[in-house]
Parts: structure tokens; sequence; C-alpha cells
């Protein structure tokens, strides 16, 4: 699954089509991949998740209620999130922290 966090906050007003909007002008790409598109408020307390599951957009709103998500840096375009890293920014959690586990490769018995 291919995860894009827009950098920029979006005006939070914007529904689907608006964010769909968004996708194709500001990030150069097509909303009916399956691509999951996460955007953020001005607020730091607030995301939208955008996605097309096949048949129709799907939107997502999360406000956290005790404190904010942790963003990357403001700029244009948008980043790539591992899976792990999503659910870690989706649950509050400082995604900048998830790293991979790094396991040998097997050696193979001769």
């Amino acid at each position: 699954m291919r995860i894009l966090v827009s950098t920029k906050p979006v005006d939070f007003r914007k529904g689907h089509d608006g964010l769909a909007a968004l996708v194709q002008s500001l990030l150069a790409e097509d909303p009916f991949t399956g691509t999951v598109f996460v955007f953020r408020a001005k607020r730091a307390d607030r995301l939208k998740i955008l996605f097309w599951d096949g048949s129709g957009l799907v939107m997502a709103y999360k406000r956290l209620e005790a404190d904010s998500f942790t963003w990357p840096a403001i700029r244009d375009g948008a980043m790539t999130l591992s899976r792990t890293q999503f659910e870690a920014l989706f649950a509050g959690l400082d995604w900048r922290r998830v790293r991979p586990l790094e396991t040998p490769k097997p050696a193979i018995a001769e």
C-alpha cells in the first residue's frame, strides 16, 4: 500500500471532490489508484485521509483530543510513509521513531 502525506496544510472545509482535486493539482497524482493520501490542517491536531477503494472515494477525519500529530516540515509536495509509520502517525505517536527491523539474511546450509 502506498501512503503519501501532503506536507502543506490544506483547507479542511474541502470534501471528497476538493481533496481529489488537490491530489491532482498539488501532488500531481491520480486519486483513483488506491494510494492513501493524508492531509493536515493548519491546526496540528487534525488529519484527513482520502483513498479510492475500487467503488468510491473514502474520506476519514481524525482530531486528537489532548495532543497534536507529529507532522513533517511544511514544504511543497508530499512524502511517503511506510504502513507502520502511518499507523504511528494515526495513533498520535512520533512516526519518525519507527524503523523497520533489520534482519540479517539467513545463511544457506550447504
